[in-house]
């Protein structure tokens, strides 16, 4: 058995073979700067011919992560006809990641339309969140008729290193109180209650949340209504989402530069650090009394993984078990796959 996992973003497309039993990696890549999704995805398929597969029949199922899966899909699903046409109705929820995913299930769909194709759901894991939690203060029929609520992201990412740590302390995951720091150029933070997502930062948007690489995170409301004034919607969004977060500090988005530049005396490279750890301290603090007990913090993704900088600076003063597990969102997803065909055939 070969499952082939497709990480599909905005202009990318990240890809590992794995082999169905022990999961371990065939064959790996990364197609970048995507403006024809099909083109690509027949790209794929040609280096795995050559390297890894001898016919499109020896990859018994295709993985898609899909970003965004709203309130309708709360576990991965078999990428039907019917789930294509429910997924596009999404679209508005995840303009610049959905489109790119169902272009995924329909190109191989064209190229190979025997392979079974499942959809697994960044949003999944954050859909046991309680009414209070996800709610937002406004008219409650906003979310009765437009679904305007937090939905939460990561969710993969963050199911992947609470099993993963449960299994190398031998916990049963239906005990575990966890808070994952998943940090990265996009960043949030979970608290997980009884192995079920309790809340987390990010929300109707990943824009929601955490200061991030290029992203605002958390801001008044009122800023984006203020900016257009003298700017049109699309630029407001565009400042939030692309010319924000760390790069609207300091001009750069990649950490380790930011770091470096801090420590040669750059002043606004030490003002972003300090306002990217400390918004990171107020969720952390936040979602420690709300558990009530805490077995441990986890720090994941690519600067959670990798900055123990950030991670001394975030936990300072916070007496309890940190771990840094690496995350694997493939995995993560392939395992997820490889479960539902098996529950379906």
């Amino acid at each position: 058995m070969k499952i082939l996992v497709l990480n599909s973003g905005s202009s990318s497309i990240k890809y590992k073979l794995y082999d169905g039993k022990k999961f371990k990696v065939l064959y790996e890549g990364i197609e970048e700067e995507v403006f024809d999704f099909h083109k690509s995805f027949k790209n794929i398929f040609k280096k795995l011919l050559k390297s890894s597969i001898k016919t499109l029949d020896d990859i018994t199922c295709v993985g898609h992560r899909i970003v965004h899966g709203g309130e309708k899909f709360s576990k991965p699903v078999i990428a039907t006809s019917k789930v294509i046409k429910e997924l596009v109705e999404l679209i508005p929820l995840a303009p610049l990641h959905n489109p790119s995913n169902i272009d995924g299930i329909k190109s191989i769909k064209k190229i190979s339309p025997n392979i079974m194709q499942v959809a697994v759901f960044d949003t999944a894991f954050h859909h046991t969140i309680p009414k209070e939690s996800f709610l937002y203060p406004i008219d409650y029929k906003y979310y009765k008729e437009n679904k305007i609520r937090k939905y939460g992201f990561h969710g993969t990412s963050v199911e992947y290193v609470m099993k993963k740590y449960a299994k190398d302390h031998n916990k049963k995951i239906n005990k575990l109180n966890l808070v994952v720091l998943h940090l990265g150029n996009g960043s949030s933070i979970t608290a997980i209650k009884n192995g079920k997502s309790y809340d987390t930062s990010m929300g109707f948007t990943p824009l929601e949340g955490l200061m991030m690489g290029t992203r605002s995170g958390d801001i008044d409301p009122s800023i984006g209504l203020y900016l257009q004034d003298t700017l049109k919607i699309k630029d407001v969004n565009n400042i939030l989402n692309k010319q924000s977060g760390l790069k609207g500090i300091c001009g750069h988005s990649d950490l380790r530069e930011i770091i470096s530049l801090k420590d040669s005396g750059n002043t606004k490279a030490k003002l972003a650090i300090n306002m990217f750890i400390d918004k990171i301290r107020k969720y952390l603090a936040f979602y420690i009394l709300k558990l009530n007990r805490v077995d441990a913090i986890i720090f994941t993704g690519g600067i959670g993984e990798n900055s123990a900088f950030i991670r001394d600076k975030v936990t300072k003063n916070i007496d309890f078990y940190i771990e840094v597990i690496k995350t694997d969102e493939e995995k993560s997803i392939a395992m997820q796959t490889v479960k539902l065909i098996k529950k379906v055939k």
